[in-house]
């Protein structure tokens, strides 16, 4: 019985996890990262775009580029997984080069 549960919850975790992390299908789901003159910004087409605050255990290496970020007013922390092949490879440089230069990353928005 415990077995046939513990199936159904990973199930049911995988429906959920699919559409909004894996798929990008779901309307809460970050697709799109930008920084301008206000900072860093998801894009959902829930909400928009969305200020970030980016956390210091965000990874850029040449394969993958892994933001972790909190929003504003949440205390939970998220992350978007972005791999090499997402992005043009001259894109995906820039994207390392200014995560790990940018000055005042780590501030919350304003």
């Amino acid at each position: 019985m415990a077995r046939v549960l513990g199936v159904l919850l990973c199930l049911a975790y995988g429906v959920w996890v699919l559409p909004r992390h894996v798929r990008l299908t779901h309307a809460k789901a970050f697709s799109r990262l930008r920084r301008d003159a206000d900072g860093w910004q998801l894009w959902s087409r829930a909400r928009g775009w969305q200020a970030v605050q980016l956390r210091r255990d965000s990874l850029a290496l040449p394969w993958v580029v892994i933001v972790r970020f909190k929003l504003p007013g949440e205390w939970r922390v998220r992350a978007v997984c972005i791999p090499a092949d997402a992005l043009a490879p001259d894109q995906h440089r820039r994207l390392r080069v200014r995560l790990k230069f940018s000055r005042r990353r780590w501030l919350a928005p304003e």
